[in-house]
């Protein structure tokens, strides 16, 4: 629960009418004020179905970058957990098979928030659940969905998503879907739809319905520009940064940042090392990967390429990812050694993002996010732990406490009750 923050000495002064003034709060003091007043709301945390079981889960301080010890130590009071699905081929084998994986992920945040950690975290469905929640005292989960690729050929599959919590949804991942082209085709401009298909069209109209809002991180700029001429609702981009700050396609550029302004949507920097600033990224991951690789070759294995991995499936895929995970923990102290001497994307790297779209669209469309657990993460915010750094470099920048509000968690649910009124204003009127 948010503390009720105080100044002792100021109340002093005025009580006992002190000729002396109270001393000045430093500039960490005055960062950590505004930290506990505020909503600090991260939308886009990943995780693995074996940390939300009862021998195994988010209580205990697990080596997951996000879990409820690491939550409290660094003042993380919403967040958003993912359900996920990679990309895989467009059958109705290739959809069954990521339904059934969407619901599993589903199972696991009900089985957290129901019957694992009642009484430490709840699942909000409004903005006003997320105060009551934190009024309450305990932490606070959403849900996002991580590809529209599981909605199949079936609509009627956003109303059940909807109806098992979720509140935002992207249509593409890595990999064009049934709805919508990825940013992934950028690279050599091959399409599938050349934006939306028309059963992505109607998933947009489905999704204002019923007030889940649409996610633009991952779609392609023409599905994206589409998107939010279509919705009748503002969007969000959950996590991405900007592009003319470096050039990935996982980034928005100028053009979608300002039409997303105009959608009155919200763009949620992300926290992603080779988003932020690519060519220090790759320097540092480069020694990673050969530590890495050196681990695997002791135990007969490999690490993959993108390109390899692109060509394993949805199952393969994620038994590599439990298998990198694995190499990367044994890894840990020598990948310490190498982050002493090795420049990183750090979080003033990351705030840079945010103060160049700030600049550009707005204090009113910038928000934060991490991805943590699925590659997100920068020197300084590499877990939930540390998620006071990210206030302390914004109050070194010189934004203040209204507006610190607005980027941790103001602007996003602002969005999110919009996108609630009017999915009420669309249901009364059919």
């Amino acid at each position: 629960m948010k503390k009720n923050i105080s100044i002792i000495a100021s109340i002093a002064f005025v009580i006992t009418g002190c000729t002396n003034p109270p001393p000045t709060l430093t500039l960490e003091e005055r960062a950590k004020t505004i930290h506990d007043k505020v909503i600090v709301l991260d939308t886009h945390n990943d995780f693995s179905n074996a940390n939300f079981v009862e021998d195994k889960n988010y209580t205990m301080r697990l080596k997951s970058q996000v879990n409820l010890p690491k939550m409290q130590e660094g003042g993380l009071d919403v967040s958003w957990l993912i359900v996920y699905t990679g990309q895989g081929e467009l059958t109705e084998h290739g959809f069954d098979q990521a339904y059934n994986k969407a619901i599993a992920k589903f199972d696991s945040i009900h089985r957290l928030t129901k019957e694992i950690a009642p009484d430490k975290i709840e699942l909000a469905l409004t903005s006003d659940d997320v105060r009551r929640i934190l009024k309450n005292g305990k932490k606070v989960a959403m849900i996002g969905v991580e590809n529209g690729y599981p909605i199949g050929s079936d609509i009627s599959n956003v109303k059940k998503f909807y109806d098992l919590g979720a509140r935002y949804m992207s249509l593409a991942h890595n990999g064009h879907s049934q709805l919508s082209d990825s940013n992934t085709g950028d690279a050599k401009q091959e399409w599938l739809h050349n934006g939306l298909s028309e059963l992505g069209k109607e998933v947009i109209l489905e999704m204002n319905k019923w007030g889940i809002m649409i996610d633009i991180s991952h779609p392609s700029k023409a599905a994206n520009i589409e998107m939010m001429k279509l919705s009748k609702s503002p969007v969000i981009a959950s996590h991405s940064a900007s592009r003319a700050m470096y050039d990935h396609s996982r980034n928005l550029d100028d053009e979608e940042l300002q039409l997303l302004k105009e959608n009155g949507g919200v763009v949620q920097t992300v926290a992603f090392r080779s988003y932020l600033n690519g060519e220090k990224s790759k320097v540092f991951s480069k020694a990673k990967t050969k530590i890495y690789q050196e681990i695997a070759s002791k135990q007969g294995k490999k690490i993959l390429t993108r390109a390899e991995r692109k060509a394993l499936t949805a199952d393969q895929l994620d038994i590599y990812w439990d298998f990198y995970e694995a190499i990367s923990q044994q890894a840990q102290s020598e990948i310490d050694i190498i982050s002493e001497k090795i420049p990183q994307v750090n979080v003033s790297d990351f705030v840079d993002h945010i103060d160049y779209m700030v600049k550009l669209i707005g204090i009113n469309h910038v928000g934060i996010s991490s991805d943590f657990d699925g590659g997100g993460g920068v020197k300084g915010w590499n877990d939930a732990s540390e998620t006071f750094n990210v206030t302390l470099e914004l109050v070194k920048r010189g934004y203040n406490e209204q507006e610190i509000e607005k980027l941790w968690g103001g602007n996003l649910l602002r969005v999110l009750d919009d996108v609630q009124r009017i999915a009420k204003e669309i249901q009364s009127n059919s």
